[in-house]
């Protein structure tokens, strides 16, 4: 089980870049159209968790299908950094752990999600 920490993540290019606390036990891939083409792996908390250093008029988002989800990426870069949306009335933040400076990846247990059924 991990420790609750402070993780500090950011774009390729640097130009977002955050902070995200809390203990990053496992992470999702899903198989939907996005997610598929990506390869984020991501890690859900709560949106409070999530503390930009980036003003949110620096990033780019995607929405499609249904729009309930923001995906947010770096203008310049283009790497996917985090999705929004909210889950019974909670924002949630969807942290691409691939973007997380520390994180092993390899000792990360992952959770499928079919995305592509819905």
């Amino acid at each position: 089980m991990s420790e609750t920490k402070t993780w500090k993540g950011s774009c390729h290019c640097g130009r977002i870049a955050f902070d995200v606390e809390g203990a990053l036990e496992k992470v999702t891939e899903c198989n939907c159209s996005i997610c598929r083409r990506k390869g984020a792996k991501m890690w859900f908390v709560p949106r409070t968790q999530l503390h930009l250093h980036t003003p949110e008029a620096d990033m780019a988002t995607y929405t499609f299908n249904k729009h309930r989800i923001k995906h947010r990426f770096c203008p310049t870069c283009g790497i996917h950094v985090f999705g929004e949306s909210s889950k019974d009335g909670v924002a949630m933040a969807a942290i691409n752990v691939r973007c997380l400076e520390e994180a092993d990846l390899d000792a990360l247990p992952v959770h499928y999600f079919d995305g592509k059924s819905l």
